[in-house]
């Protein structure tokens, strides 16, 4: 293949870092970083010196010059840059989660934790089928970047259901760790929520997505979910949370904990935990309990290496893992990251895919999917953890 595909960034921030860090090692496609922007001006301009790319207002004025807009910016700047892209004919990738329930444009006070869940679940229905509709009626291509399907513990569980018909019975999953780089995490106008779709959205996309590899590789068609239950927390605010200055506590109206158990249209169930009262790094992983085999996928720490360090100054300029702490004393090390936690596949199978004008292994239809579970699991919080069906009111 000899094709040059066009690249425009949406955020400078920990996501844009480490997908430029990926497009730069991607093979098979010619990948030109033709432009970068962000919310802030003195970040884009930064970046783009830092990294010799041009820089543009905003990423409606940097439509004309790529092929494929790849949106890295806050949730609550999703919607908008993926409408553009796709009225415009344009590709697009997403980072997680795809979008959400923002509150009021002009509130100066808001608390999400407080409003109707109803009335989020139902305004984010309507965003999600707004997103489907233009994606549809433009032919553009997509990518959910959901990290957790590209792992290569999923990718490998994949190929085991394809090749032995396994049928998953149950799902267990989980990402936590000590709160969020984000610095407008803990915000629910900025975030759309907290554990629940922040970091929920992680094992839920990894477990959506298995089903649907389940379903299209027996029937010909996804297993999707059907029902949810749910319940969350904010621990770090109770009266007598013991605070020791190791676990963030700094958000305004979100939870801090969360669960969802999930039932999908053919009766089999999954599990997902995710929380920010997590010390010693990101913990993340997704069990599956098959008819014929079990699989431990473990996402981060992977098991890799580990490390020891009687001085935590000597490493001050070296990654061992990330949302780690210290890093004094036996640390459960990441060689390469961006290839264990699936940032790199990721990138690979959506530059591939677009420019081969093949769907990628996580799509539109899995970003939908997931983000009407999240707050029908939000909807379910609010009624006590009553089951709530998941209206999904497309077909991708």
């Amino acid at each position: 293949m000899n094709k040059r595909v066009k690249i425009g960034l949406v955020g400078t921030g920990f996501a844009g870092k480490f997908h430029i860090e990926c497009l730069h090692r991607i093979y098979g496609v010619e990948v030109e970083i033709a432009g970068v922007t962000s919310l802030r001006e003195e970040s884009r301009v930064k970046f783009g010196r830092q990294h010799g790319i041009k820089v543009y207002p905003d990423a409606t004025s940097m439509l004309d010059a790529v092929d494929i807009l790849d949106i890295c910016s806050p949730p609550f700047a999703h919607e908008d840059a993926i409408i553009s892209a796709a009225n415009a004919g344009k590709g697009i990738i997403c980072e997680k989660p795809l979008t959400g329930y923002f509150g009021p444009a002009d509130a100066t006070d808001y608390h999400g934790d407080r409003d109707c869940k109803t009335k989020m679940l139902e305004a984010v229905l309507a965003k999600l089928t707004g997103i489907a509709e233009a994606v549809s009626r433009n032919k553009s291509f997509f990518g959910y970047a959901e990290n957790f399907v590209y792992a290569p513990g999923i990718q490998k569980e994949r190929e085991i259901i394809e090749k032995t018909g396994a049928q998953i019975l149950r799902m267990t999953g989980e990402e936590s760790h000590n709160g969020s780089a984000s610095p407008v995490y803990g915000i629910w106008q900025k975030a759309g929520g907290g554990s629940l779709i922040g970091k929920g959205c992680h094992p839920l996309g990894g477990m959506l997505y298995l089903k649907r590899v389940e379903g299209i590789a027996r029937d010909g068609k996804p297993i999707r979910p059907k029902s949810v239950c749910s319940k969350t927390h904010q621990i770090t605010r109770l009266k007598n949370y013991r605070d020791t200055g190791l676990i963030r506590t700094d958000y305004h109206d979100i939870e801090d904990y969360g669960f969802m158990h999930i039932t999908f249209d053919d009766g089999t169930i999954a599990d997902v935990l995710t929380s920010e009262l997590v010390l010693g790094g990101i913990y993340d992983y997704v069990e599956i309990f098959a008819n014929n085999h079990r699989t431990r996928c473990h996402i981060s720490p992977a098991g890799l290496m580990d490390v020891y360090n009687p001085r935590g100054k000597q490493f001050a300029d070296i990654y061992l893992m990330e949302k780690i702490s210290t890093q004094e004393g036996w640390t459960p090390a990441a060689p390469d990251e961006n290839f264990t936690i699936g940032y790199q596949p990721e990138l690979q199978d959506f530059i591939l895919s677009a420019a081969e004008t093949r769907q990628p292994q996580s799509n539109l239809g899995l970003a939908l999917d997931t983000t009407a579970t999240i707050y029908a699991a939000y909807t379910s919080n609010a009624a006590h953890g009553k089951e709530v069906e998941i209206p999904l009111k497309w077909e991708l």
